[in-house]
């Protein structure tokens, strides 16, 4: 399967699992990070509020780069009525994992898709289930320094996975990017196409 484009992409992000994801497309893109307070105003739902950061993440970007097509993304993971950002500390972390800890939690990741004419934003939940963590557990994935770059103190594509004991809906999305709805809305944009390939 190939796909063409005649527009010119740009990530938002400097995350490397974003960036991997969406090279699953194969199409050209830069990466230019935003690099902006990932903070909203006023009370929002997870989604709204995820979507709300991953438009901020564009706005910059797009104001250098008019033509092109702009992608942000955010990550939330929300327990009941808490958003866990990312930690900044170990102890933090720790209390993060200990809070997650044979729970279920929710994974929201807001897309933002705005430039050349083109403007929408959505939301993709994932219901992550963990198992029942020890202290030891914890103490030692988070003696790692994984934690400290990742919504919810873990990551699920690496050590931080083996807490998982089950998820519901995309995992991708729990990686941070929900990249088979990207690839749909952008079928249905019609920003990116098949590469019709004649065989004789």
């Amino acid at each position: 399967m190939k796909l063409t484009t005649n527009y010119s992409f740009i990530l938002a992000s400097e995350s490397p699992r974003r960036k991997e994801l969406f090279g699953k497309l194969a199409i050209p893109f830069e990466v230019q990070p935003a690099n902006i307070e990932e903070v909203v105003e006023g009370k929002l739902t997870p989604e709204d509020m995820a979507i709300s950061i991953a438009y901020k993440k564009t706005v910059p970007i797009v104001e250098k780069n008019p033509n092109a097509i702009v992608i942000g993304a955010d990550t939330i993971v929300h327990l009941e009525q808490e958003s866990l950002g990312k930690p900044t500390s170990q102890d933090q972390a720790k209390a993060y994992l200990k809070k997650l800890s044979g729970r279920t939690h929710t994974v929201v990741t807001g897309v933002s898709i705005q430039g050349s004419g083109t403007s929408i934003s959505f939301a993709e939940s994932t219901q992550v289930t963990f198992y029942e963590l020890t202290d030891e557990q914890i103490d030692a994935y988070v003696a790692t320094g994984d934690s400290l770059d990742k919504a919810g103190a873990y990551g699920i594509q690496t050590m931080g996975g083996l807490f998982v004991k089950k998820i519901e809906g995309d995992y991708n999305n729990v990686v941070g990017l929900p990249i088979s709805r990207l690839f749909q809305t952008l079928l249905t944009l019609e920003v990116i196409k098949f590469e019709k390939e004649w065989s004789k």
